[in-house]
């Protein structure tokens, strides 16, 4: 495990690092989950084993520190991952994304361009509510105070063991914040800043999730829309083997829109 001071207080930001080949990839996890247990099954799948891995947990999340006085916006996840990228000697990576991750890794690749090179987004929310909510938790519909006082639990029991066994690990505070920052979103939106990014960009969505909206204006920008059968929000997880496939062709530049 790797870790790099990035937050107030001496944060630590903190992630598991398999060694290997240039260009480094960075995967990202969404909201109340960890990059390991979501990513490490497909990244080390034989079409994207073989690179440098970096599995990232943001601040609030999993194995890195959890500051209460951080406010836990999209920019500010994407301000302290980039100090733990520069830590780490990382540039123009790879980074692939899943939900919140892939909102915060929008605003990294609009704030930092030197430490992105081609982007995945997989179910990545890219606009604020009332658009359809990608991997929606509720958590936004609790007050701070009624969440710890109560909501945690009820969302624990409303999201499934899948994902309660990773959220039960985030920091509550935490989690409640960027939930309510994730339905916010950004000002320009994510949307906005990705449809202007000049590198490889494609989206990835499950074929029985919620359909990203306007996939036909992300063609024209040049983000390629791509759905995995048999895969709901959680794509790397219910069809591996299609998520694979089709990350490692966005990240070689030979993946096709449909």
């Amino acid at each position: 495990m790797r870790d790099a001071t990035v937050g107030p207080d001496g944060a630590r930001m903190r992630w598991v690092e398999v060694p290997g080949d240039e260009p480094v990839r960075v995967y990202l996890h969404g909201l109340g989950a960890m990059a390991a247990p979501y990513f490490v099954p497909t990244a080390t799948h034989p079409a994207l084993a073989g690179h440098r891995s970096l599995f990232v947990d943001l601040l609030g999340h999993g194995l890195s520190d959890r500051p209460p006085d951080f406010g836990y916006t999209l920019e500010e996840h994407a301000a302290t991952l980039a100090t733990a990228l520069d830590s780490a000697a990382v540039r123009a990576a790879d980074v692939v994304a899943h939900s919140m991750g892939g909102a915060v890794a929008i605003v990294l690749a609009h704030r930092r361009p030197d430490l992105v090179g081609r982007l995945v987004l997989v179910e990545a929310n890219l606009e604020p509510s009332p658009a359809p909510k990608v991997g929606g938790s509720g958590i936004d519909t609790y007050t701070e105070a009624e969440f710890l006082a109560g909501g945690l639990g009820e969302t624990l029991d409303q999201v499934g063991p899948l994902w309660a066994a990773t959220m039960r690990l985030a920091d509550p505070v935490g989690l409640h914040r960027s939930a309510v920052h994730l339905v916010a979103a950004t000002r320009p939106t994510m949307r906005h800043m990705l449809v202007r990014l000049a590198i490889p960009r494609t989206f990835i969505q499950g074929g029985q999730g919620s359909p990203v909206r306007d996939p036909d204006g992300l063609a024209a920008a040049g983000v390629r829309v791509v759905t995995v059968p048999a895969a709901g929000h959680d794509v790397m997880l219910d069809n591996p083997e299609e998520f694979a496939r089709l990350t490692a062709a966005g990240l070689t530049d030979r993946v096709e829109s449909r």
